[in-house]
């Protein structure tokens, strides 16, 4: 997978990314359908799935429909991945961290964080079109939107763009439905990635209407100079350290990483859209500890408490032994899934290393918690509230409950096995 072929960076290359002037309107609509969606969003109440967090289908053609060129779909049922483009451009609005949920946990919304949007209208459209590239290419995870993710993102995601772009050229690669290739090419970098390619100007593409039933048609893509130079420079500049730096366990690259590598090129690139960052939030904490809407446990623990205490303190409310491993589960600011495990676990973080208030899970949100690797008791933990320190009780309390505990080891009759 890692075996990309050289991509040189030619004389041609060097005078396309010196003659580039990014605005408005080029290259690409990235930041014209990006400002649709950010405008979009201000503007409403946007509900989410619970789940993976993305907008309601009914949504979707509202939104496509703010777009440059909107793409035809003729399906009865279209999901987010039915639009590429609109699934590319919320990729970036998560991942970028201007767009986080909020709301309750029965009703989350997607809201615009409004310090950072702030920064993000003070960047000029240079910075703006290269935070866009940087985000999408280093740190949007497909998890993000509920796709599925590489192992070794983004490295497996730069190679699989970058060897589209090769294999494009100018007269461009062809799309064959029963093709091997293609198969690929649709898996990674998928429909979204293709369909940000064209959104940044970097590829242009034919595409046929849609038959019955069908989603959005691609019949052949062609790499733009843009495009081609783009990728050989960050071949040529980035490669080799993607291997060392970029492997499955990096954390997200910080932003800039990619500006070194545009700054003979790009002077307008100066400033940076940082990263929302997530501080230690000291209190009481009081979640509700589900096992279904009727059985449930209302829990305290203070925030300077490990996450150990806070799993032992519902195994206790629901008088379950402390015999299996387990881990809690949640979406961090960006939409990124995160796991936190048991600390006889292989792989960290441990729960015995963050404390509750480490947790970036804001007010009204939930975690999982899933105990007994086997069994697989499955609690969903709702953020409530957070009091302020020094209310007592210190250690952790109920608070209140509902429901009678289930039996974690009921008696099977030798006739149901």
């Amino acid at each position: 997978m890692w075996n990309l072929e050289p991509l040189p960076l030619t004389e041609q290359d060097v005078h396309t990314l010196r003659a580039l002037r990014v605005d408005g309107n080029e290259p690409g609509t990235i930041l014209h359908d990006f400002e649709a969606l950010l405008s979009f969003v201000r503007g409403h109440d946007l509900s989410v799935s619970k789940v993976n967090q993305v907008p309601s289908r009914t949504l979707l053609p509202q939104i496509n429909a703010l777009l440059t060129r909107p793409i035809e779909v003729r399906l009865k049922r279209p999901q987010l991945k039915s639009y590429p483009n609109v699934e590319g451009l919320y990729l970036l609005l998560r991942a970028t961290g201007l767009g986080q949920v909020g709301g309750t946990r029965t009703k989350p919304v997607l809201l615009v964080d409004q310090a950072l949007y702030d920064a993000w209208s003070a960047l000029n459209p240079a910075e703006q079109y290269f935070t866009l590239l940087e985000t999408w290419l280093l740190r949007a995870d497909p998890g993000i939107v509920g796709e599925r993710t590489s192992f070794h993102f983004p490295l497996d995601q730069f190679v699989s763009t970058a060897s589209l772009m090769y294999h494009a050229g100018e007269e461009g690669y062809v799309f064959d439905p029963d093709g091997y290739g293609d198969g690929y090419w649709l898996y990674t970098p998928g429909r979204m990635g293709i369909a940000l390619l064209e959104l940044f100007g970097l590829a242009t593409m034919d595409v046929s209407p849609p038959e019955e039933g069908e989603g959005w048609v691609v019949d052949r893509i062609y790499h733009t100079p843009l495009g081609g130079a783009v990728f050989a420079l960050l071949y040529d500049a980035l490669f080799g350290d993607m291997r060392e730096i970029l492997g499955p366990v990096a954390p997200t690259p910080p932003s800039g990483t990619l500006q070194p590598a545009f700054a003979p090129y790009v002077p307008q690139w100066q400033h940076v859209l940082a990263l929302p960052s997530w501080t230690f939030r000291p209190g009481r904490y009081i979640f509700r500890v589900s096992l279904t809407r009727s059985l449930w446990r209302r829990i305290a623990i203070d925030a300077q408490e490990p996450l150990d205490v806070l799993a032992s303190a519902i195994l206790n409310a629901y008088t379950f032994d402390h015999d299996h491993l387990y881990e809690f589960a949640y979406r961090s600011p960006l939409g990124i899934e995160e796991s936190v495990h048991h600390p006889f676990m292989d792989e960290g973080p441990w729960t015995s290393e963050m404390r509750v208030g480490d947790v970036p899970l804001p007010v009204g949100q939930s975690m999982t918690y899933l105990f007994d690797f086997g069994d697989q008791w499955e609690f969903e933990v709702t953020l409530e509230q957070i009091e302020p320190p020094g209310k007592a009780p210190e250690m952790p309390a109920v608070l209140d409950s509902r429901g009678d505990a289930p039996e974690q080891y009921p008696d099977w009759d030798e006739g149901e096995w």
